[in-house]
């Protein structure tokens, strides 16, 4: 699986490496600015790329613009997105355009090697992971109000949270300890509450949902 990697930090862009390497990735690059992200993107199509937000020259959200210019080029190119804080603008932009392969964690969570590197191996299988912090704030958004989400149970809430994460009903259901047929009603009941069509692409419904919370559909 080849991965291009940008990140500006020095040590954490080698660490990085050299953990991704020891599981197993081929790193077909490893930068550090916007501008050499957005010639690795476009000259060596990889399987997936991880990138911080934030890169040199502007220091601001170079690294997610690249990326996103780069999914344009190439639909359904897997990213996951490293920041040093949640920033619930960037998630959404992420999101927006519902193709899939996508990824939004804290930095701190690559210290957690196995939790980092599942969540690299799920963004490239076309898959979701989405920092817990990312998916609580989304949701607090909207529970103050009368929109459906205040109609969720806090159990559902939880489902909801996990399901957003990227997680399987199976893997729901071994976090919460309770059968996965339980996971599925909750599941149903989740959609339904949002008016959602519920659909067996556990991709696709956590982008739904993620809209949904986000635009208030």
């Amino acid at each position: 699986m080849r991965v291009v990697l940008a990140e500006d930090l020095f040590l954490l862009r080698d660490g990085l490496v050299r953990l991704l390497q020891a599981h197993g990735f081929e790193i077909a690059a490893a930068v550090e600015s916007g501008p050499e992200l957005a010639a690795a993107l476009a000259e060596l199509d990889p399987d997936v790329a991880v990138v911080d937000v934030r890169l040199p020259p502007t220091h601001t959200d170079e690294g997610l613009q690249c990326a996103l210019d780069a999914r344009r080029q190439r639909p359904g190119l897997p990213v996951l997105v490293l920041s040093q804080h949640v920033e619930q603008l960037y998630a959404r932009e992420l999101l927006a355009d519902g193709s899939g392969g996508v990824g939004y964690l804290l930095k701190d969570r690559v210290f957690d090697a196995e939790q980092f590197v599942d969540a690299v191996r799920r963004v490239a299988a076309a898959g979701t992971a989405m920092d817990p912090q990312v998916i609580q704030q989304l949701l607090a958004r909207r529970s103050g109000d009368d929109r459906p989400l205040a109609r969720l149970t806090p159990r559902e809430r939880e489902v909801l949270e996990l399901m957003a994460q990227g997680r399987s009903n199976a893997a729901i259901a071994g976090k919460l300890v309770v059968t996965e047929r339980a996971i599925a009603k909750h599941t149903a009941n989740i959609f339904a509450k949002l008016g959602l069509e519920v659909s067996d692409d556990d991709n696709r419904r956590v982008l739904a949902v993620l809209a949904y919370l986000d635009h208030g559909r």
